[in-house]
């Protein structure tokens, strides 16, 4: 086996586990992690920093991220509306995100990945990659609008998490009227 090969298919396998986490958390009942919420508002909007930095020498990657950016956070707000908060009876908060909308986005993004990489699956491996050669990820509008998308929704979704979830902890401190 070609060590060409051999670094596809083991690129392959992380992306594959870090997918696999991905999916697990949008099934089911999730507890509400603030730190970890706020972590990854931060390592989103630094992406989107580094992605928009990335994107300068060429204004069509930069146009597909921010393309991507706006519709994400609509499909943010739509998200927040369908989900659900809980307590549990030790008192932990739940929320329970719509399964829909984010394996949709999951689904084409993966659906993006493996396109970009099916040219590298045939032959020898040198097939002519588009937009410069290397099969970089974030070397195409299109891949790059995908992830404005994602990260418009992720980042969208999780501000919103928060100010649900203080929103969620008022209405169950206080006491009901009779």
């Amino acid at each position: 086996m070609s060590p060409h090969l051999q670094s596809l298919i083991i690129s392959l396998a992380v992306m594959a586990l870090v997918i696999w986490r991905r999916a697990r958390r949008l099934i089911g009942r999730q507890p509400i992690r603030r730190k970890s919420m706020i972590a990854r508002i931060v390592i989103y909007l630094v992406l989107t920093a580094l992605l928009s930095f990335s994107g300068l020498h060429n204004l069509r990657l930069l146009e597909g991220l921010y393309g991507g950016l706006l519709p994400g956070a609509a499909l943010g707000l739509l998200g927040l509306r369908l989900t659900r908060f809980e307590r549990s009876a030790e008192g932990g908060d739940y929320y329970v995100p719509n399964p829909w909308i984010g394996g949709a986005l999951a689904a084409v993004l993966i659906g993006r990945l493996i396109w970009r990489f099916l040219p590298l699956l045939s032959g020898d491996g040198t097939a002519a990659m588009p937009y410069g050669g290397a099969p970089a990820l974030g070397n195409s509008p299109l891949t790059l609008l995908l992830f404005g998308l994602l990260i418009g929704y992720y980042l969208t979704y999780y501000a919103g998490l928060l100010i649900h979830h203080r929103r969620f902890q008022r209405e169950q401190a206080a006491p009901s009227a009779p």
